[in-house]
């Protein structure tokens, strides 16, 4: 593959994005493949390219969070902040284009029994966890959608399910069409998937989709060649959004790769005149 997997979207379309974006290492006894100063114009060339209307990230600290922002144009913005109190440490935000979206309203939240303690932890999870939702209106069609943004625990099982129990509970409790990004670190066939998945509030984007672009490669790739395997990072759609295109971006820039996750990636489109479920 030499050109974008799906690059700019026109309306009616909404091209999204979920990526673990990898926190930046720098050290100089680092792997030279996992070193920020490596990854970056990799980064950059890559969401350069693609150009997301929406992108959910994971992994991302401060300074690495206005390189994303700056790569993708003058015209996107972002929500989320760090998950630790102040707020600082890794992010979940969600960006976007505000040439086509209006944000209509986002809060952050921790996954956990105390949701609004900054640094929280429950469940026998030891890092905290967080979500972003953000609601949105597309300035070309009216269409208003929601975001969910997350990143489940590596460590806990039981902070994995825990987590998409209530994920799942929340976009089951909103009106509008959902779109949920994330690195769930846990496969298709995992009862986290499987509960997010349950009573039909949410479906699987690869399976729900028109066209596959791309085979289904494991998404923790690690810098190595894309191979088929687990696809730990999702996106899940309420069944009314309609699922065009989907694909893992596995391609190399300059010999590498910009994080040790592949982007997935999808064109969607959202039904009626306002989006109401």
């Amino acid at each position: 593959m030499n050109g974008p997997l799906l690059g700019p979207a026109a309306p009616p379309y909404l091209h999204v994005m979920t990526f673990n974006v990898r926190r930046p290492m720098n050290g100089i006894t680092w792997p030279p493949a996992d070193r920020w100063a490596s990854r970056r114009p990799r980064m950059q060339t890559l969401l350069d390219e693609e150009r997301p209307t929406i992108l959910g990230a994971q992994e991302v600290l401060p300074a690495q969070a206005r390189v994303i922002r700056d790569a993708l144009g003058s015209g996107y913005r972002f929500v989320g902040h760090g998950r630790m109190p102040g707020p600082r440490g890794e992010a979940c935000p969600i960006f976007y284009d505000t040439q086509r979206l209006e944000l209509m309203s986002w809060r952050q939240r921790g996954l956990s029994d105390r949701p609004d303690e900054p640094g929280s932890t429950s469940w026998g999870n030891v890092i905290p966890r967080v979500f972003v939702h953000a609601s949105f209106r597309d300035r070309m069609t009216s269409r208003e959608f929601t975001v969910i943004n997350t990143h489940l625990d590596v460590f806990s099982a039981r902070a994995r399910q825990r987590a998409a129990e209530e994920l799942h509970e929340m976009v089951a409790g909103q009106p509008l069409p959902a779109i949920l990004l994330g690195d769930l670190n846990a496969g298709p066939t995992s009862p986290p998937w499987t509960t997010l998945l349950s009573h039909g509030i949410l479906t699987d984007a690869w399976f729900a989709a028109e066209a596959r672009l791309s085979p289904e490669w494991g998404t923790f790739a690690g810098y190595r060649r894309p191979r088929r395997g687990r696809r730990i990072d999702a996106i899940l759609v309420t069944p009314e959004v309609q699922v065009r295109r989907v694909g893992i971006n596995g391609r190399r820039f300059d010999g590498g790769w910009p994080s040790d996750h592949l982007p997935v990636q999808a064109a969607l489109t959202i039904p009626g005149r306002t989006g109401t479920r």
